[in-house]
């Protein structure tokens, strides 16, 4: 069983930056891969970045050059790097993990969910 804590989130104003941090539980988490997730209220819950193995995807064209996820494997943490910040990233983020690694972009491949992050930006 892996178990996932989120931290980092909190109220920032337009154009600032966020670091969120996802400490994972597990032997193996240097194989897992590592993805960060959205829900606004009323709408789906949308990728936004994975990492596994030395490589990254991104979701939405408008969090490309905005966004950066990371991870250090020896702390079993991952990162989301969030700069520039828009009214409309306003949602909470969930980190997940996917113990059979692979890249990808829907929730139904991932297998260990957080207990999600608020992150408010305000105008």
């Amino acid at each position: 069983q892996v178990q996932l804590v989120e931290s980092g989130g909190g109220l920032v104003q337009a154009g600032g930056s966020l670091r969120l941090s996802c400490a994972a539980s597990g032997p193996a988490f240097h194989t897992y891969t590592m993805g960060w997730f959205r829900q606004a209220p009323g709408k789906e819950r949308e990728f936004v970045a994975a990492s596994w193995s030395g490589v990254s995807i991104y979701g939405t064209e408008s969090v490309k050059g905005r966004f950066s996820i990371s991870r250090d494997n020896a702390r079993k943490t991952a990162y989301l790097e969030m700069n520039n910040l828009k009214p409309e990233d306003t949602a909470v983020y969930y980190c997940a993990a996917r113990s059979t690694g692979g890249l990808g972009r829907d929730t139904v491949i991932y297998d260990y969910w957080g207990q999600g992050t608020q992150v408010t930006v305000s105008s």
